[in-house]
């Protein structure tokens, strides 16, 4: 796949390093790292999962941009497809994360939902036989 083709999700927050290193501990991400301006203030961060990298970008008003701690309503989240979405619950739920017990769905998975530190909301799920 080219670096043209793909779709690379952007998450805003209001403490970036923080987002970063729970999002690492709690879900099982890989550390991309957080880059700093020049006055030592964190203004981009990076994770992945599988092949795909998320960016994690700074609350600011000049980009137009808030973390969902702004408001209790959240208009999207991300799905991750994990192994075993009972031990992933589980690791997660003992980090800290505010997770549901997961649920068989009729559409053919098993999974949970979880808010991170700021209320982005994800679901991890494990596909199942219908």
């Amino acid at each position: 796949m080219s670096t043209c083709e793909q779709v690379i999700p952007l998450l805003v927050y209001r403490d970036l390093e923080a987002a970063h290193d729970f999002l690492v501990r709690a879900f099982g991400f890989k550390p991309g790292g957080v880059v700093h301006d020049a006055d030592g203030q964190p203004v981009h961060g990076e994770i992945t999962f599988g092949g795909t990298t998320i960016w994690l970008h700074r609350a600011t008003a000049e980009h137009g941009v808030d973390s969902p701690a702004a408001g209790a309503m959240t208009g999207a989240g991300l799905v991750i497809l994990v192994d075993d979405v009972d031990a992933h619950c589980a690791s997660a739920r003992a980090a800290g994360a505010d997770v549901d017990e997961p649920v068989d769905q009729p559409y053919g998975q098993r999974e949970y939902e979880a808010r991170d530190l700021e209320g982005h909301r994800w679901w991890f799920a494990t596909p199942t036989a219908v």
